[in-house]
């Protein structure tokens, strides 16, 4: 494989970090019938979690750029699951959840920093379905987390 979706993340002026390993009692993916769930990945910029809630001491500009980051964390845990995101058939869904204040209600722009870069990896296969829910805290504090559902082709 010519890993055509590695050279796009890079032309694209992103690298992959390193596929986090699980925080507690679960695996980074399954495959199962074709599709590739992905565990939800935390927003790591830099090398530090961004922490805090949306509304509070979060803007929606960090926001968007932690959800950014998640995307490609779940690009990255892809990539160690398939090795190689060449395999992807389409992005299915992601599930957006943000750390927000009682009053915040933009999670669906905070959410387009992971949807966006999946149609800017992937085109038209990145387009998918979504929710983007306002919840009052993430693990370990984060102020995003996204999962996913990818549609693979076989090894």
């Amino acid at each position: 494989m010519t890993d055509a979706v590695a050279a796009k993340i890079a032309e694209l002026g992103f690298a992959l970090p390193q596929a986090a390993a699980p925080v507690a009692a679960y695996v980074p993916t399954v495959e199962v019938g074709g599709l590739l769930h992905v565990s939800g990945q935390l927003p790591f910029v830099d090398g530090k979690l961004v922490t805090g809630r949306l509304g509070e001491d979060v803007s929606l500009e960090q926001g968007v750029v932690a959800a950014q980051a998640c995307g490609l964390m779940l690009l990255a845990q892809v990539k160690a699951a398939l090795g190689s995101l060449d395999r992807v058939e389409r992005v299915v869904k992601l599930g957006a959840f943000i750390n927000s204040a009682g009053t915040f209600t933009d999670q669906p722009k905070v959410a387009n920093g992971a949807s966006e870069l999946m149609v800017a990896v992937f085109g038209d296969i990145g387009r998918h379905a979504r929710s983007a829910v306002g919840v009052p805290v993430l693990p370990l504090g984060a102020a995003v987390e996204v999962d996913a559902v990818f549609a693979v082709r076989p090894a």
